[in-house]
């Protein structure tokens, strides 16, 4: 069976992993920083934004494999991935302008990826329940 759906969400998710990793690195060479914030709140930020994706993309890119190799239809795969890219950048826009403080990207990007979690969690305990 082919787990091409959830490999390409799964790629797609590796490149935001690098990209917000950069973003501290860069921060950390601007400001000279070897490790850690150094104080500095744009760092503190700027990890929390590449952390909070850590966190959360681990769990979600495992449902998403199980539900593919479950057999849950392509077009609902999609609609899974598409919502966590959606809610993973909408919450790092919001957390980037808002600051760290509310902002309607964050806000909407933590519902939009705690949905897309309990979502596959439930298709994938209905795989369970049902075979």
């Amino acid at each position: 069976m082919s787990v091409a759906i959830s490999g390409f969400y799964m790629a797609l998710t590796a490149i935001m992993v690098v990209y917000f990793s950069l973003r501290v690195v860069l921060l950390r060479r601007k400001l000279k920083v070897g490790l850690g914030s150094g104080g500095h709140a744009d760092i503190t930020l700027a990890n929390r934004v590449h952390g909070n994706l850590m966190e959360n993309a681990p769990i979600a890119m495992g449902l998403l494999l199980m539900a593919e190799l479950n057999g849950l239809a392509p077009l609902y795969l999609h609609l899974f991935g598409l919502s966590w890219l959606l809610g993973r950048t909408l919450h790092a826009i919001g957390l980037i302008q808002g600051k760290g403080g509310y902002h309607f990207g964050r806000f909407w990007g933590v519902l939009i990826t705690w949905a897309v979690l309990i979502k596959l969690a439930v298709v994938n305990i209905a795989f369970f329940i049902l075979q």
